[in-house]
């Protein structure tokens, strides 16, 4: 896979998550959390999802493909990102084109979900959101964040990472939140879910 396209594909899928979930979510019902699911995600209070490369709202849906503008006077949904819930970085403007990749939006999808059932398996008792700001799935417990990231200005890739909110000293802290992992794009799903697991399993002895 072509790792400018993956990038491109990432941040477009985080820009819907942000402007045509997360924002309309947030004016109708409060809340900007997401949630995962084996194909995309969704919100968690409103009928609106990212499914492969479309998005479906109520009993619709449309390719993700065109402009910003067009998609979302397609949807009829108040598009627009969450303003007020956190610092606004680079939305998506209406004259944004889509064109999604869709290996790569496969593999973001892939691995937040492994992710997600990763956190379920080492935390039963948290419950991962999927945050629109950095587009990443976690679960905070004990001061110390867990999650998976499909990737970002410090890793272009997905990984997994550990961040405790006091700074630690040794190998297993390689990052400057703490730790990381890169994620195999190679793996499936469970393989995936395994990988971050083992990873965060680790992180929790080493703390």
């Amino acid at each position: 896979m072509d790792t400018q396209a993956y990038v491109d594909t990432r941040r477009q899928l985080r820009g819907i998550a942000e402007s045509f979930i997360a924002g309309p979510q947030y004016r109708a019902a409060g809340t900007i959390r997401l949630a995962v699911r084996p194909d995309g995600f969704t919100g968690v209070s409103i009928p609106v999802a990212v499914r492969g490369t479309d998005l479906v709202w109520g009993g619709d849906g449309a390719p993700i493909t065109g402009t910003v503008g067009a998609l979302a006077a397609a949807s009829g949904l108040d598009v627009g990102p969450p303003v007020g819930a956190y610092e606004i970085v680079d939305p998506l403007s209406e004259d944004t084109v889509l064109a999604l990749d869709a290996e790569a939006a496969e593999l973001v999808h892939r691995s937040l979900y492994a992710g997600g059932f990763a956190l379920k398996t080492v935390l039963p008792q948290g419950h991962p959101v999927l945050w629109p700001e950095h587009f990443d799935v976690g679960v905070t417990d004990d001061e110390v964040n867990y999650g998976v990231s499909p990737g970002d200005d410090f890793h272009p890739l997905p990984y997994a990472y550990v961040g405790p909110w006091s700074s630690r000293i040794g190998a297993f802290w390689n990052a400057p939140f703490g730790a990381f992992m890169a994620l195999d794009a190679s793996h499936d799903v469970d393989a995936l879910a395994t990988d971050v697991a083992d990873f965060f399993e680790r992180g929790r002895a080493e703390l």
